[in-house]
């Protein structure tokens, strides 16, 4: 008993005399910014939009392409982005079971022979002048009790930053994606701006050889014709433009499946469809949970917050409880006498009196390292709610321009249609009939752009949205 007053006295102590490094007056600075109050309806308010759930996993599927399904597939199962998004996921892992191993108490063995001698100069014989041997058999045991919670605000903060990684894979798996569907959607532009310059190239070589014609009767003086033949030969390099932008998308998305080019060669023509857009009601309050880069920054917040337990942790005593048992004998047929037991063993206290400001600063980086991640998190929160009214305005306004761009086709159609009539009529000539193809060639090609960034505009708005993910973020906190 008179020990453990002991003890008990000495701790009373530490904690008295612990009040020399005091953390007072050090608290981070960051507010984590509440989704509610970034207001997005008056901006979305005037599109006629339809109201939708939020994206499945397999959001791409509204593009109805079954090829573009399979390269999505192929990439998500094959791509070193994902296997490098895996890896970092598994080391966070297993840093968090590291610190939470570090909370267990410890046993280890083992077995050592030692040598000894000690000068005649230091001791007499028979100690002193021989040299002796020591078989030593030990068991050891270490345990260091958590008394203000240090090595559970390490353990939780890992846990934090293991799930921060487990949702970056997610993003990862997302954005890679969204990048082979743009870069299909590209690649069926430039089909479509192939068939355009093949469409022109056809209409100016029509042109050149009834250039020919009206040059050799005298009708013309081969101005029309040189000109005709300048087109002709831009034609012919915007299809060879065209070609080469189809090999290197092709070759772009061999790469994103994580295949050799030659797997770019058996994509064949894209045949995608034009989603419609719609908004879930529960925006932006249900984006914190559904948008991977918002519920990592969420984790990496939480982790932060229990760095700042662990510093201020530090400046409190600590308890170090430690045992040695084993055998030692000076011969080996000795080491199991009933005479050969050792021992050492007890519990060690360690307080902070005197670091120099280490600890202070160390909680001030701690601070800082909260406010850093709050700021980031507020940035990703921000940066979602403006990607989401960026695709929702774009598609909103692509609807209206391909409307437009479609009612000119159609005029410029029927336009061409009754120039052809007439000239089987006997009463419009082939140059009238090329000279109106032409409008309807350009506007065919501004369509097919249009169609593209509207695709584009839905896949981005998906992407916004979280692209189907679902995933447990931490409560929100205020910060401390």
């Amino acid at each position: 008993m008179p020990r453990m007053n002991l003890l008990v006295t000495a701790l009373c102590g530490a904690l008295l005399v612990g009040g020399c490094a005091s953390s007072a007056g050090l608290v981070p600075q960051g507010q984590l910014r509440d989704a509610a109050s970034l207001h997005i309806d008056k901006s979305l308010g005037h599109a006629a939009l339809t109201p939708a759930a939020w994206p499945q996993a397999r959001w791409w599927a509204s593009l109805q392409d079954p090829q573009l399904d399979a390269l999505i597939d192929e990439a998500l199962a094959g791509s070193p982005s994902i296997d490098a998004a895996d890896a970092r996921v598994r080391k966070a892992t297993a840093q968090a079971g590291l610190a939470d191993a570090a909370r267990q108490p410890s046993v280890g063995g083992g077995a050592q022979i030692a040598g000894l001698q000690i000068p005649e100069t230091l001791a007499p014989e028979p100690v002193g002048g021989k040299f002796n041997l020591a078989y030593l058999l030990t068991l050891s045991l270490k345990y260091n009790p958590d008394l203000w919670g240090t090595s559970r605000s390490k353990w939780l903060a890992a846990v934090g930053s293991a799930h921060a990684a487990e949702v970056d894979a997610q993003a990862a798996r997302l954005t890679l994606a969204a990048n082979v569907a743009r870069t299909y959607v590209a690649l069926g532009q430039a089909f479509d701006a192939l068939d355009a310059a093949t469409a022109e190239a056809q209409r100016s070589n029509a042109l050149v050889t009834l250039g020919q014609r009206r040059t050799q009767a005298g009708l013309d003086n081969g101005i029309g014709l040189h000109q005709n033949e300048s087109a002709a030969a831009a034609a012919r390099q915007q299809q060879q433009a065209a070609q080469q932008q189809i090999d290197a998308l092709r070759n772009a998305l061999a790469l994103l499946a994580g295949a050799g080019p030659d797997r770019g060669l058996a994509i064949q023509r894209p045949q995608l469809a034009t989603p419609d857009i719609g908004i879930p009601a529960q925006l932006p309050s249900d984006l914190l949970a559904r948008r991977a880069d918002v519920v990592a920054a969420r984790w990496r917040v939480e982790a932060a917050q229990h760095g700042i337990d662990a510093s201020k942790a530090a400046f409190y005593p600590s308890i170090n409880l430690s045992a040695l048992a084993g055998l030692g004998a000076g011969h080996l047929g000795d080491v199991f006498g009933s005479n050969a037991l050792l021992f050492n063993g007890g519990p060690a206290l360690s307080l902070p009196i005197f670091e120099g400001g280490a600890l202070q600063q160390q909680l001030r980086g701690s601070n800082a390292d909260y406010d850093l991640a709050v700021a980031n998190y507020n940035q990703t929160l921000l940066t979602a709610i403006r990607e989401v009214a960026d695709a929702v305005q774009s598609a909103r306004t692509l609807d209206a321009r391909l409307a437009s761009t479609t009612r000119a086709r159609t005029a410029a159609e029927a336009a061409c249609t009754q120039l052809q009539a007439r000239q089987r009529a006997g009463l419009a000539n082939l140059l009238d009939v090329l000279a109106a193809q032409k409008p309807l060639l350009q506007l065919d090609l501004q369509l097919s752009t249009l169609q593209a960034e509207r695709r584009n505009a839905s896949i981005n708005l998906d992407q916004a949205l979280g692209g189907g993910l679902t995933t447990d973020a931490p409560s929100t906190t205020a910060s401390r």
